[in-house]
């Protein structure tokens, strides 16, 4: 494993993909200082060596490198430009990256906000869900400087499997972006397809290993194709953070002028999902809208 030995990491948003984030960033090595909005993980993760942080400045402003993992933009927002925010704790020449789903254009002011405060700025969402980031598999996707990429490596190493320099900041949130639309779009291709096998009188169970290695395979049906048939919804990437994805590739598409009519039919099915109060299941829990039983 890559080795963090003396690199300080300022870490907030500590939840289901923080927390395990955290903890493999402290078994490389590095010094963790940690904040969250609720206090229990915080307690959590002191017990094994991290040090409490009252406000994200505090964060900022112990660390060299500080990472956000925060549900949306306006949790971002606020912990940057907010009262007691990173930016009026952060180093000189410290590196925010922002390993959150935030919105292209806000992501680029942020950036422009760090930068002038003497830091740098990676966008660096992720894909992988909860099995990727306790397994130090993510795969990463970067906006931002060549100098900035090459001082956020070993982070990225530590918690990736694949990172993808994109491009200039901004680019990882758009990569994201069309990976949320295909991630949702196959969630409704497998719900629809199970639910036919189902409703046809086939075992589910059986269609899902005929269809391995063939064209409809994927790590979709893999992993969320099991899940739809066990019902198991424990989330690894919750509806209503998937539909919020979802919502923000549609308002880019506008914003550059084109439509994207099958995006839109999968958020209505996950508006669906929520409005049935099953949101905070897993975003499998798709099939849900097109079988309820």
């Amino acid at each position: 494993m890559t080795s963090l030995n003396g690199q300080t990491i300022g870490f907030i948003g500590l939840g289901l993909m923080g927390k395990p984030m955290a903890r493999n960033l402290k078994a490389a090595g590095a010094e963790m200082t940690v904040h969250n909005r609720s206090q229990g993980v915080i307690e959590e993760l002191s017990g094994t060596g991290m040090t409490p942080a009252k406000t994200p400045a505090d964060a900022a402003g112990a660390a060299d490198t500080v990472i956000l993992m925060l549900p949306d933009t306006a949790a971002v927002e606020k912990v940057l430009l907010g009262a007691d925010g990173v930016i009026s704790g952060l180093r000189l020449g410290g590196l925010l990256i922002d390993m959150g789903t935030t919105k292209v254009i806000a992501t680029r002011a942020f950036a422009r906000d760090v930068e002038a405060a003497g830091g740098d700025y990676i966008d660096a969402p992720v894909s992988g869900g909860t099995i990727g980031a306790e397994g130090g598999t993510l795969t990463i996707m970067a906006g931002g400087s060549e100098e900035a990429m090459e001082k956020a490596a070993p982070v990225f190493e530590v918690l990736g499997q694949s990172t993808t320099h994109v491009g200039p900041t901004g680019t990882g949130q758009v990569a994201k972006a069309a990976n949320q639309v295909i991630v949702g779009l196959n969630i409704g291709a497998v719900a629809e397809a199970l639910t036919l096998a189902k409703k046809a009188g086939a075992d589910p169970a059986r269609v899902r290993e005929a269809l391995t290695g063939g064209f409809a395979d994927s790590r979709i049906l893999e992993v969320h194709g099991k899940r739809m048939i066990d019902g198991a919804f424990t989330p690894g990437g919750k509806c209503v953070t998937q539909r919020k994805d979802l919502f923000q590739a549609l308002e880019l598409a506008r914003e550059l002028g084109f439509e994207m009519p099958a995006t839109a039919l999968n958020m209505a099915l996950y508006d669906k999902v929520i409005e049935a109060g099953l949101g905070e299941l897993d975003h499998s829990a798709l099939i849900k809208a097109i079988d309820p039983d």
